[in-house]
Protein backbone atom coordinates (compact mmCIF):
# COMPACT_ATOMS: atom_id res chain seq x y z
CA UNK A 1 0.00 0.00 0.00
CA UNK A 2 0.97 3.37 -0.84
CA UNK A 3 1.80 6.18 1.36
CA UNK A 4 -2.00 8.20 0.20
CA UNK A 5 -3.58 4.98 0.80
CA UNK A 6 -2.25 4.34 4.65
CA UNK A 7 -3.63 7.98 5.45
CA UNK A 8 -6.56 7.32 3.66
CA UNK A 9 -7.08 3.97 5.71
CA UNK A 10 -6.24 5.63 9.24
CA UNK A 11 -8.28 8.73 8.44
CA UNK A 12 -11.69 5.79 7.95
CA UNK A 13 -10.67 4.16 10.55
CA UNK A 14 -10.56 7.26 12.94
CA UNK A 15 -13.98 8.72 11.41
CA UNK A 16 -15.60 4.92 12.62
CA UNK A 17 -14.55 6.08 16.52
CA UNK A 18 -16.75 8.60 15.97
CA UNK A 19 -20.17 9.03 17.01
CA UNK A 20 -22.54 10.00 14.38
CA UNK A 21 -22.88 13.84 15.04
CA UNK A 22 -19.33 14.41 15.05
CA UNK A 23 -19.15 12.02 11.77
CA UNK A 24 -21.76 14.67 10.13
CA UNK A 25 -19.57 17.61 11.25
CA UNK A 26 -16.56 16.01 9.93
CA UNK A 27 -18.03 15.66 6.67
CA UNK A 28 -19.30 19.33 6.73
CA UNK A 29 -15.48 20.71 7.14
CA UNK A 30 -14.37 17.95 4.69
CA UNK A 31 -17.02 19.38 2.42
CA UNK A 32 -16.45 23.05 3.07
CA UNK A 33 -12.63 22.55 2.36
CA UNK A 34 -13.55 20.77 -0.92
CA UNK A 35 -15.77 23.40 -2.42
CA UNK A 36 -13.35 26.10 -1.03
CA UNK A 37 -10.26 24.36 -3.07
CA UNK A 38 -13.08 24.38 -6.03
CA UNK A 39 -13.04 28.67 -5.98
CA UNK A 40 -16.62 28.45 -3.73
CA UNK A 41 -17.13 31.22 -0.70
CA UNK A 42 -18.51 29.32 2.44
CA UNK A 43 -20.42 30.10 5.04
CA UNK A 44 -21.95 28.15 7.72
CA UNK A 45 -25.25 29.12 9.58
CA UNK A 46 -25.48 29.76 12.99
CA UNK A 47 -27.01 27.19 15.33
CA UNK A 48 -28.62 24.28 14.23
CA UNK A 49 -32.06 25.14 13.58
CA UNK A 50 -31.84 25.68 9.42
CA UNK A 51 -32.21 22.84 7.38
CA UNK A 52 -29.22 23.32 5.23
CA UNK A 53 -26.09 23.00 7.10
CA UNK A 54 -23.55 25.78 4.94
CA UNK A 55 -24.18 28.01 2.47
CA UNK A 56 -22.22 28.46 -0.50
CA UNK A 57 -21.60 31.02 -3.04
CA UNK A 58 -20.33 31.36 -6.62
CA UNK A 59 -20.39 34.91 -7.71
CA UNK A 60 -23.58 36.06 -7.02
CA UNK A 61 -25.48 33.21 -6.64
CA UNK A 62 -25.72 31.53 -3.09
CA UNK A 63 -27.16 27.81 -2.76
CA UNK A 64 -28.51 26.31 0.30
CA UNK A 65 -26.53 22.94 1.31
CA UNK A 66 -26.96 19.68 3.24
CA UNK A 67 -24.01 17.90 3.61
CA UNK A 68 -24.73 13.79 4.18
CA UNK A 69 -22.59 11.13 4.67
CA UNK A 70 -22.04 7.64 5.03
CA UNK A 71 -18.97 5.50 6.47
CA UNK A 72 -19.28 2.05 4.66
CA UNK A 73 -21.19 -0.01 2.63
CA UNK A 74 -23.99 -2.32 3.03
CA UNK A 75 -23.45 -5.50 4.34
CA UNK A 76 -22.40 -7.98 1.81
CA UNK A 77 -22.65 -4.81 -1.17
CA UNK A 78 -20.83 -3.07 -3.03
CA UNK A 79 -23.59 0.04 -2.53
CA UNK A 80 -23.40 2.91 0.32
CA UNK A 81 -27.05 3.74 1.28
CA UNK A 82 -27.35 7.79 1.65
CA UNK A 83 -30.41 8.82 3.75
CA UNK A 84 -31.86 11.73 2.17
CA UNK A 85 -34.25 12.85 4.63
CA UNK A 86 -33.66 14.44 8.12
CA UNK A 87 -32.80 12.97 11.06
CA UNK A 88 -36.64 12.87 11.97
CA UNK A 89 -37.47 10.89 8.45
CA UNK A 90 -38.88 14.18 7.11
CA UNK A 91 -37.62 14.82 3.11
CA UNK A 92 -36.01 17.69 1.45
CA UNK A 93 -37.75 20.01 -0.61
CA UNK A 94 -36.46 23.09 -2.82
CA UNK A 95 -38.04 25.05 0.06
CA UNK A 96 -35.18 23.67 2.66
CA UNK A 97 -32.79 23.28 0.55
CA UNK A 98 -30.41 23.59 -3.07
CA UNK A 99 -28.38 20.69 -3.09
CA UNK A 100 -28.06 17.31 -1.00
CA UNK A 101 -24.07 16.59 -1.07
CA UNK A 102 -23.43 13.29 -0.02
CA UNK A 103 -19.80 12.11 1.22
CA UNK A 104 -18.83 8.69 1.06
CA UNK A 105 -15.59 7.97 4.00
CA UNK A 106 -14.41 4.89 2.60
CA UNK A 107 -14.03 5.38 -0.82
CA UNK A 108 -13.20 8.98 -0.58
CA UNK A 109 -16.02 10.58 -3.19
CA UNK A 110 -18.76 12.90 -3.32
CA UNK A 111 -22.18 12.57 -4.83
CA UNK A 112 -23.51 16.46 -5.86
CA UNK A 113 -27.69 16.39 -6.08
CA UNK A 114 -29.27 18.83 -6.80
CA UNK A 115 -32.67 18.94 -4.63
CA UNK A 116 -34.93 17.95 -7.70
CA UNK A 117 -33.02 14.77 -7.63
CA UNK A 118 -33.69 13.61 -3.99
CA UNK A 119 -36.73 15.19 -3.09
CA UNK A 120 -39.68 12.30 -1.88
CA UNK A 121 -36.71 9.65 -0.93
CA UNK A 122 -35.61 8.63 2.32
CA UNK A 123 -32.27 7.10 1.11
CA UNK A 124 -30.53 6.49 -1.94
CA UNK A 125 -28.32 3.76 -2.89
CA UNK A 126 -24.62 4.77 -4.34
CA UNK A 127 -22.18 2.54 -6.08
CA UNK A 128 -18.98 4.57 -6.51
CA UNK A 129 -16.88 1.39 -8.29
CA UNK A 130 -19.50 0.93 -10.98
CA UNK A 131 -20.54 3.08 -14.11
CA UNK A 132 -23.93 1.40 -14.27
CA UNK A 133 -24.55 3.38 -10.76
CA UNK A 134 -27.91 5.62 -12.04
CA UNK A 135 -26.54 8.59 -9.92
CA UNK A 136 -23.10 8.42 -12.04
CA UNK A 137 -23.59 12.03 -13.80
CA UNK A 138 -23.89 13.30 -9.85
CA UNK A 139 -20.30 11.55 -8.79
CA UNK A 140 -17.89 14.66 -8.05
CA UNK A 141 -20.65 17.03 -9.87
CA UNK A 142 -19.15 20.15 -8.33
CA UNK A 143 -19.87 21.93 -11.58
CA UNK A 144 -23.65 21.56 -10.98
CA UNK A 145 -23.16 24.25 -7.87
CA UNK A 146 -21.56 26.74 -10.69
CA UNK A 147 -23.99 29.07 -12.53
CA UNK A 148 -24.11 29.57 -16.21
CA UNK A 149 -22.29 33.55 -16.88
CA UNK A 150 -25.02 33.90 -19.64
CA UNK A 151 -27.82 33.27 -17.11
CA UNK A 152 -26.14 34.38 -14.04
CA UNK A 153 -25.29 37.87 -15.62
CA UNK A 154 -26.69 40.99 -13.53
CA UNK A 155 -28.88 37.97 -11.42
CA UNK A 156 -28.33 38.33 -7.07
CA UNK A 157 -30.15 35.33 -6.10
CA UNK A 158 -30.46 32.68 -3.12
CA UNK A 159 -31.40 29.24 -4.81
CA UNK A 160 -31.67 29.67 -8.23
CA UNK A 161 -33.05 27.12 -10.12
CA UNK A 162 -30.03 24.20 -10.27
CA UNK A 163 -30.59 23.59 -13.82
CA UNK A 164 -28.82 26.92 -14.69
CA UNK A 165 -25.51 25.31 -13.72
CA UNK A 166 -22.68 24.39 -15.95
CA UNK A 167 -20.11 21.65 -15.68
CA UNK A 168 -16.38 22.74 -14.36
Amino acid sequence: MGRFEDIQTNELLEAAKLDLKQRGELAELAFMRKAANFGFAIAKPWGGSERYDVIVRFGKIFWRVQVKSVLGPLPSRNSFRVRTSSAHHRGYSDEDIDFLVDYIFAKDVWYVFPVEVIENRESICLRPDSEKCRFIQYREAWGLMKPNPAVAIGTVSIAGPPETAAAI
